[in-house]
């Protein structure tokens, strides 16, 4: 996993970016970019990073204040699926299996309330 990270700023009309290292990791090459506006140089930074690793990226840009901010590219390393923990990913990857066995589990839960009307007392008694 490499992780560039950059200081923004804004110097007159234009945005500069300097690439900041970090102790841990090598050097490598420094990266400097400008451009009109911070998503030009958004586009710029990311894919001079590409060129120096691959893998999964992930991006952020944090403004610090109007004419400063942060903007990080971490590229390899275990990367989050928008699924939010994989509950609607395995429907998908199992295929149609999955998706009966789901059919059951909601074929299942209301014989399941009627054995708990059965037993003679209920929770809001």
């Amino acid at each position: 996993m490499v992780a560039f990270t950059f200081v923004v700023k804004k110097e007159g009309k234009s945005w500069h970016a300097t690439r900041v290292a970090a102790e841990t990791e090598e050097e490598g090459e420094a990266i400097e970019a400008s451009a009109d506006d911070t998503y030009s140089l958004q586009k710029e930074l990311y894919n001079k990073a590409l060129e120096q690793a691959s893998g999964a990226v992930r991006t952020s840009f944090s403004v610090v204040s109007p004419k400063s901010a942060v903007y990080q590219v971490v590229i390899g390393g275990a990367v989050m699926g928008g699924g939010g923990g994989g509950g609607g990913g395995g429907a998908a990857a199992g295929g149609g299996a999955a998706a009966e066995e789901a059919k059951e589990e909601k074929k299942e839960e209301p014989e399941e309330e009627e054995e708990d009307e059965d037993m003679g007392f209920s929770l809001f008694d």
